[in-house]
């Protein structure tokens, strides 16, 4: 599939990566979704294994207390909100997921992503397909002890609760190639945003972008990346 149009937005087209799990590509700024070596692959280990993974360990949306509040800025095709989804019911974990997106996906391209997880299990596909449906601009139950928020703005313009996220997915495109969305104003507005302790992770580790952390008063650690890139950053709110 290819040239699907957004609405007031992009043409975008369906590939396939390196792990065979899918990611869109937008022509116009010649950038992919998701790291063409291996989409999920991508996800499980910057979102889910250095953010997420650790949340859980440390008791974060454990039963009985308040849920794990998770904010990413780039939902997307609902990847990383699937995948917090499953890690968070093994653990048995309450999550409170809010995910920015400027361009939701069409019907049609999100439709041309739902085998993939059809092929996973009958229980993925209704999921990935209920993501989607969910209206906008309201919290609703995904499924047990998971409630996503969908919000249709970018971060610059949205209104978002002081000290409120334990965890922040942040998955923008490239500074390259959405550089209104990398600068220090952006970062200093997620922290004002994130609890005490709060995590902030991303696939991107270049240097600019973690200055631009480092002066909005963010703590920062260079990680291993997943497949294809060396790096990765984590960044904490003392």
């Amino acid at each position: 599939m290819s040239g699907e149009p957004f609405a007031d937005g992009p043409k975008v087209e369906v590939r396939a990566t390196a792990d065979g799990s899918l990611t869109l590509f937008v022509p116009a700024l010649n950038e992919h979704y998701h790291s063409t070596h291996g989409a999920r692959q991508e996800s499980a280990h910057v979102f889910i294994g250095a953010g997420l993974g650790p949340a859980l360990a440390a008791g974060r949306g454990a039963a009985g207390g308040p849920p794990l509040r998770l904010l990413e800025v780039g939902l997307g095709t609902g990847l990383n909100a699937l995948l917090t989804l499953a890690a968070g019911r093994a653990a048995g974990a309450l999550i409170a997921y809010d995910g920015l997106e400027t361009y939701p996906l069409p019907a049609a391209v999100a439709a041309a992503l739902a085998p993939e997880w059809a092929a996973q299990s009958p229980a993925a596909g209704a999921l990935f397909e209920r993501l989607h449906a969910l209206p906008w601009g309201a919290a609703h139950a995904l499924a047990p002890g998971f409630w996503l928020t969908k919000k249709q703005a970018p971060v610059q313009a949205t209104a978002l609760p002081a000290g409120h996220y334990d965890l922040i997915y942040f998955d923008a495109f490239a500074p390259d190639k959405q550089p209104e969305l990398w600068t220090e104003d952006v970062f200093q507005r997620l922290y004002a945003a994130a609890a005490p302790g709060a995590v902030l992770v991303s696939y991107c580790a270049q240097g600019q972008f973690r200055r631009h952390l480092r002066a909005a008063g963010w703590h920062t650690e260079k990680l291993p990346g997943p497949p294809g890139k060396r790096e990765m950053t984590r960044a904490r709110k003392p």
